[in-house]
């Protein structure tokens, strides 16, 4: 992806973030507690927290969370949804807080975006030695078959290859590493899959696709086209035909530990 596209697609949640607020799902809790596991402490920095997902499953399994997300339109929901959690603008790539003053960093959804040139420093700053770094991904259960079928009929907009289990190992093993040749921050990566699921009926699964940053810069037509699309595979499957169904899910981790 060049440059110019990366950051069109990187800066396009802002204008749908109550349909990201209403339709992504939260993160597995096993997932979370096992990227934690290693970690010296409980102090989290939700790095990345777009309206507070991943926030809600970290003070669900007793984290003391602070988390920073760079778009207004992101924190205003993550505000409305977890006032009493501790939310401020910032970025990966310039966080707001002490140096050593957490004990791991987590990014829901968001490593991606990420400079690492920049970012690892950053990261690496505000860990506490021994301090973890994890990112953590929800994806498609492509085994499952109507869900391989979902992927087969979808651009790669909406269900990209870190949406896959089949792909998200390749795809997010180097993510914690700086494309420039940098001196490695973080040690070895360990990756882990978790069981996860999401309520969904149709309309509801379509709007959570176009929360997608593919989707979201899409032009128009070709938007509706999409969607449209999608909408007639589910229509035609039964176990998405009617009613509500669980989409299968994992929630899958990287996990660093800070050098």
């Amino acid at each position: 992806m060049e440059q110019d596209e990366w950051l069109l697609h990187a800066s396009s949640f802002g204008a749908a973030a109550t349909a990201y607020a209403e339709h992504r799902p939260d993160y597995a809790q096993a997932a979370v507690r096992w990227a934690l596991e290693p970690a010296p402490g409980l102090r989290v920095l939700d790095l990345g927290a777009g309206t507070g997902k991943l926030t809600t499953t970290l003070v669900a399994v007793g984290a003391d969370v602070t988390a920073v997300e760079p778009d207004p339109a992101m924190l205003t929901e993550l505000g409305r949804a977890l006032p009493d959690v501790r939310a401020v603008p910032g970025s990966a790539e310039a966080i707001p807080l002490p140096d050593a003053s957490v004990d791991a960093v987590l990014a829901g959804n968001a490593m991606h975006w990420f400079d690492m040139a920049v970012a690892g420093p950053e990261i690496a700053r505000v860990l506490a030695p021994g301090g973890i770094l994890a990112g953590l991904w929800n994806v498609m259960d492509d085994r499952v078959d109507w869900v391989a079928g979902l992927t087969r009929v979808s651009p790669s907009a909406a269900i990209g290859p870190r949406d896959t289990p089949t792909s998200w190992r390749v795809e997010t093993a180097g993510a914690h590493l700086a494309k420039t040749g940098a001196p490695a921050r973080f040690g070895s990566p360990e990756q882990a899959e978790f069981p996860h699921g999401q309520r969904r009926t149709a309309d509801s699964l379509v709007a959570t696709l176009a929360t997608r940053a593919g989707m979201l810069v899409m032009p128009e037509p070709e938007h509706v086209a999409t969607l449209d699309r999608i909408r007639a595979f589910l229509a035609s499957r039964p176990e998405t035909a009617d009613g509500e169904f669980t989409l299968p899910m994992l929630t899958c981790v990287l996990r660093v530990r800070r050098l």
